[in-house]
This record gives C-alpha cells, sequence and structure tokens, in this order.
C-alpha cells in the first residue's frame, strides 16, 4: 500500500505546500479532507509562485488526480476565482474532482463568521473570516447545503430558502444587519453549479479504487495539529481536524488505508492569530526570523509571530498523529544566528512540563526551559546532500530527532522544489 498522509505539526504555515508538491510529481492522487480556502500553499516551482487555498497541490502535475474531500467545506467562488488564475497560468486543471457530499459555504456564512467575530471583542479568535466555522456549524447541526443538493435546483431551492429564513432571523434580531436575498443567492449559486458540475463525483470511491489498485495516493493535510477542533489549543482552532484522524473521515476511507504519516514541520515556530505562545519573540530575534522567512500569511497577509523550536509541541504532534517520519523545513532561515535555541519542555509554576497541557490558562503561565545550541553561517540554499550541511546544522537536527523520537527524512533547505534533502525516499 503506497499512502502517504502529510499533516502540519505546529500551528499551520510550516511549509507543507511544499512538500505536497514534491510527492506530488510521484503521486498518482493527492487528497484534501478538511478545512477550506481559509488556508494557503505557496508552491515555488521553476521559479513562479502558485497560491492554493482550496485546490490541492497535486494540480500543478498534469497526470495527478486531485479530490477534493467529503470533509472540505466548499466555496465555489473561491474555487472558480483559483481555478481561473490556474488556467491563466495554462495549469491543466481538468483532473479535479469534488466530493458530491462537501459541504457548501454561501455568502451568509461568511456574513455570520464575521459578525460573530466582531461581536467576540477582546477575545477574538482570529477567524480568516471566510465562513468556514458557520459552515461546519450548519453541518454539525444538520441543516447545511452538500454539492450533491446543489446539483438538483429543486432540493437547492427548498433548503436554501429555510437557510435564508432562519439566517435572517439571526442578522437581523441578533446583530441589527442587513438580511439576505434569497433570489439573489439562488441565481448566483445556480450559476456556480453549472460551472462545477462536470468536477462532481463521488471521491470516496475515487479513492478507494486508487488505492485498492496500488497507485500512489498522497493526502494533503492544511492547518496544522495545534489547530484541531478536539486536539488543539481551543478555543482557537479550526472548525475541523487537520490531524492525521481527519483523513478518514474527511476523505472516507479506513484508517489502515493511510500507511505513513509525514509531520511538517518549521525549524522554528510560527503562530498566526490569538492564543498564548511559549516560545514566542517580541524582540530583534523575532523580527529577524520573520524578515529572512518571510513569515506572512499566504491567505491574509497578515504578519505571523514568530518564536524558538518548540519540541513539546513537535513531540505531542508525533504522538496524537502517529508520524512515522519528519519533513523538517525552512532550515536556511535560520542561517546567521550565533546560538539557536530549542524548547525541550516548560516549567509552570514550580513544576516541569515534558507533555503539552489542555488548559489554556496553564499554558498562559508556562516559561520555556531552553537549550542552546551553535548556531552556522552557512549558506545552506545550493545544498544537495545532507552531508554539505554545516556540522552545527547537522547536530540541530539530531536534537530534534532524539527530543520528538521521529526521524527527519526530509530537510527543506529553500523555497524550491529542488532545494529538498532527501534522506529517506517517502513513497
Amino acid at each position: 500500500m503506497k499512502t502517504v498522509a502529510i499533516v502540519g505539526s505546529q500551528w499551520g504555515d510550516e511549509g507543507k505546500g511544499k512538500v505536497i508538491d514534491y510527492l506530488a510529481t510521484q503521486a498518482d492522487v493527492v487528497v484534501r479532507g478538511q478545512g477550506g480556502n481559509n488556508a494557503g500553499h505557496t508552491l515555488v516551482v521553476d521559479g513562479k509562485k502558485y497560491a492554493l487555498h482550496l485546490i490541492p497541490s497535486g494540480v500543478l502535475n498534469p497526470e495527478t488526480i486531485n479530490v477534493i474531500g467529503n470533509g472540505i467545506v466548499f466555496d465555489p467562488k473561491g474555487f472558480l476565482e483559483e481555478l481561473a488564475k490556474l488556467n491563466a497560468d495554462n495549469i491543466d486543471t481538468k483532473n479535479i474532482k469534488i466530493s458530491d457530499r462537501a459541504h457548501v459555504i454561501f455568502p451568509y456564512h461568511k456574513e455570520l463568521d464575521a459578525l460573530a467575530e466582531e461581536a467576540r471583542g477582546d477575545n477574538k479568535i482570529g477567524t480568516t473570516k471566510k465562513g468556514i466555522g458557520p459552515c461546519y456549524m450548519d453541518k454539525t447541526e444538520r441543516s447545511g447545503i452538500r454539492i450533491c443538493d446543489l446539483m438538483d435546483k429543486d432540493i437547492f431551492a427548498k433548503k436554501l430558502k429555510a437557510q435564508i429564513d432562519a439566517k435572517n432571523k439571526i442578522v437581523k434580531n441578533i446583530y441589527g444587519a442587513e438580511e439576505f436575498d434569497f433570489d439573489a443567492i439562488y441565481n448566483e449559486y445556480l450559476g456556480y453549479a453549472e460551472q462545477i458540475r462536470s468536477y462532481v463525483d463521488d471521491t470516496s470511491v475515487v479513492v478507494y479504487e486508487a488505492i485498492k489498485a496500488g497507485k500512489k495516493v498522497l493526502f494533503e493535510g492544511a492547518q496544522g495539529t495545534l489547530l484541531d477542533l478536539d486536539l488543539g489549543t481551543y478555543p482557537f482552532v479550526t472548525s475541523s481536524h487537520p490531524t492525521s484522524g481527519g483523513f478518514s473521515v474527511g476523505a472516507g476511507v479506513g484508517p489502515n488505508m493511510i500507511k505513513d504519516v509525514v509531520g511538517i514541520v518549521k525549524s522554528y515556530t510560527t503562530r498566526v492569530g490569538e492564543g498564548p505562545f511559549v516560545t514566542e519573540l517580541n524582540d530583534e530575534t523575532g523580527d529577524k526570523i520573520r524578515t529572512q522567512g518571510r513569515e506572512f500569511g499566504t491567505t491574509t497577509g497578515r504578519a505571523r509571530r514568530c518564536g524558538w523550536f518548540d519540541a513539546v509541541i513537535v513531540r505531542y504532534a508525533a504522538r496524537v498523529n502517529g508520524l512515522t517520519s519528519i519533513s523538517l523545513m525552512l532550515l536556511d532561515v535560520l542561517t546567521g544566528f550565533d546560538t539557536v535555541k530549542i524548547c525541550t519542555s516548560y516549567k509552570m509554576g514550580d513544576k516541569v512540563l515534558r507533555e503539552f497541557p489542555a488548559s489554556l490558562e496553564d499554558l498562559a503561565k508556562c516559561e520555556p526551559i531552553y537549550e542552546e545550541l551553535e548556531g552556522w553561517s552557512e549558506d545552506l540554499t545550493g545544498m544537495e546532500t545532507y552531508e554539505e550541511l554545516p556540522e552545527n546544522a547537522k547536530k540541530y537536527i539530531a536534537k530534534i530527532e532524539e527530543l520528538v523520537g521521529v526521524n527527519v527524512d526530509m530537510v527543506s533547505v529553500g523555497p524550491n522544489r529542488a532545494q529538498t534533502i532527501v534522506r529517506k525516499n517517502i513513497f
């Protein structure tokens, strides 16, 4: 069985897009199983940058089938805009398949997302306001509208009318905002339905048959472990499960069909939005990491919070995802530091915590316990083998392996596909 799941092992933005793109050149099928266009992957191929949000990263390989699975919340407008940009770059998009079970994002989801976030005041979650959370809320409430509903104009009309009536009561009576126009949304989305109809399929069957046929299937993770609804830093999380377990439900296949789980790990730590961040650096060092790493969001453009590598987080991610391998990203960003630090555990009062706590109140009280290593000044971006890396960079990698308990099988030393050192083949 040749199946690999790629999961973010911190707070997202670890560089999953590059690894997925690298592996997609070998994969027959690439599958997205959770989230929506609230996350972004930036790929650089032959010097050309591509920003993908909803479409799987395998789209840059014309032979790869790209699956948007049933666990996705699907924004038709966003999808079509992304499709148009790819087509303008002469990227073949015929091999995209959208699950007929995926839930659809509507304008009322986006508006309610923004209104709810504004109403939180100082307790903002940091949502991208893409309508992700409200769409998942409808799904959980069992009132959502799926792609299969959108494909039948009569069924769609009935379900949309019920939703518009319900949402208008909320926006009018709770927020005092403008009500939604049923006809405008209905007609807009009928247009989208016709444009996406040829892409719609039972993707659970597509993925299952590919695995049974012995094809190489890559499960593409979005966001990161600490944004998981159950296992992340709740409530500063997403509304789905960007952990390895989320792929089984979100792609519609059994957990025994996922053989390997590769954790994508940034060589330092970043976070977007609110919530405690133990190794955060609010100083010149943090600014230097941010600048050298170009740490600004693909989707929002927001500056990311930066800090030293946190082994407590990655050790936690290794446990809850069942990581079989690590791909260490952006190692080149740490070039030029006299010393580099790794957080090995937390200090909370008179306690030393080796494991990641559930309570954010506890996490906010934690201080990092660091191990300091010598840095390196050599430019890594042209290095092609592990042996070429400076000794101090190799010691840094070895320390991460020791603390996390998982081998680092890939090392990224630059943004391009070719700037990847492979110590062990994933597929």
